[in-house]
């Protein structure tokens, strides 16, 4: 387990933070239809962003913790969202109650796939899924597995896969169940009270609907003038953190107030625009 560990980072990441950047939803697909299903949550409008040229997953085949055939061949049709994971990662464990509950309320359009990090044998691996009662297939991860979704460098990472079978977000850390529940309605063509953008893939995430952010985590932005706090925000906004999270330091800072990069490198952009250094 220990060299597993040591190739992978821990983000440990706060479920509950705000709702204000990463997503992956792509609305209802051009020349499909908007389907029938659950009933869309009540709540403010959500800002979703997916990757603007999604490549396609290469085709593998794997069996999961029961011996069944999991192949990304049968994933059209569906959304999906390939969750690398580990018994022995913290924020892993608490986001697994939230995707059992979303496999469940959409089992027919949304397939969630785990795919295991851990050096253990599949059995120890299985008795945790079997005492969590987790309702969708695991699998422990592979080379091929790994070459299908590159970029695993921190857990959990989740991957989110569209009806057509291409990678249209990928998110390091734990997910936000109410932008994932919002990306998996929007992929799947039901209703959403959301707003998309369009990113590309190798930059690092942004802070969504930056113009409307009116502070940030950490910096004291309030006897600013408007215009001093878009130009800081928009600063914080371009550049990335350090701590592996793929995100802007704007995004990283309200996704996780507690990181140790981003809070420094926030104070010393806010210093370089007031001319406080």
């Amino acid at each position: 387990m220990a060299s597993r560990r040591a190739g992978i980072g821990l983000v440990m990441l706060v479920c509950g933070a705000a709702i204000l950047g990463v997503a992956c939803g792509r609305g209802t697909l051009s020349g499909e239809s908007e389907q029938q299903g659950p009933p869309e949550p009540s709540g403010e409008k959500i800002a979703l962003q997916f990757f603007r040229d999604p490549s396609p997953v290469v085709s593998f085949v794997s069996r999961d913790l029961q011996g069944r055939e999991v192949s990304s061949s049968t994933w059209h049709g569906k959304v999906t969202i390939v969750n690398f994971w580990a018994t022995w990662c913290p924020p892993c464990r608490a986001e697994i109650p939230d995707l059992i509950a979303l496999q469940e309320k959409y089992r027919d359009s949304l397939q969630i796939v785990g795919v295991s990090e851990d050096d253990d044998p599949p059995e120890k691996v299985q008795a945790f899924v079997a005492e969590n009662k987790m309702n969708y297939p695991v699998v422990m991860t592979t080379p091929e597995i790994r070459r299908a979704f590159p970029g695993v460098s921190a857990l959990p990472t989740s991957f989110i896969v569209d009806r057509k079978g291409r990678i249209v977000q990928r998110h390091v850390g734990m997910l936000n169940p109410q932008i994932t529940e919002a990306e998996a309605r929007s992929l799947a063509g039901l209703s959403v009270n959301a707003s998309i953008e369009e990113v590309d893939k190798d930059k690092p995430v942004k802070l969504a609907n930056a113009a409307q952010v009116t502070s940030i985590p950490g910096i004291d932005l309030t006897k600013m003038s408007k215009e001093r706090r878009l130009l800081v925000i928009q600063k914080l906004n371009e550049e990335s953190c350090t701590c592996g999270c793929n995100q802007t330091v704007a995004r990283c800072r309200v996704e996780d107030p507690k990181c140790n990069a981003s809070l420094p490198r926030a104070k010393e952009i806010l210093a370089q625009v007031t001319g406080n250094n």
